[in-house]
């Protein structure tokens, strides 16, 4: 059985501002599914997930492979341990589906045409 913990610790410690609060959770079947879940800190959530979700997802298709090859089935979660933190509190949630904060923009000034 590959040593996941190792492999997650060694994919995500060098990414993270808070190595420390990285927590690696296993839990698996008799059938050969593991689930694998990680948790860190919310401040470096932008930096594990990257542009569109590209890091994250090429982390969990390393683990993933990594259990093909040994023959295992892996599920890889992102955890969250404090769903409600990153939000922001000077911004209210939007009420409805349509409903999106909007931002004042200074219109820029019409400029004369020069003859």
């Amino acid at each position: 059985m590959p040593d996941y913990n190792a492999l997650i610790n060694f994919l995500l410690k060098p990414l993270l501002r808070h190595p420390d609060a990285l927590r690696v959770d296993f839990e698996s079947s008799k059938s050969d599914r593991i689930w694998v879940r990680v948790a860190f800190a919310p401040e470096d959530r932008g930096i594990v997930f990257g542009k569109g979700g590209r890091t994250v997802q090429a982390i969990r298709t390393v683990v993933m492979a990594t259990a093909q090859e040994a023959g295992q089935n892996v599920r890889f979660e992102v955890f969250d341990p404090t769903p409600n933190v990153d939000r922001d509190e000077h911004q209210a949630p939007p009420t409805e589906i349509g409903d999106r904060p909007r931002i004042q923009v200074e219109k820029p000034k019409r400029r004369g045409v020069i003859q």
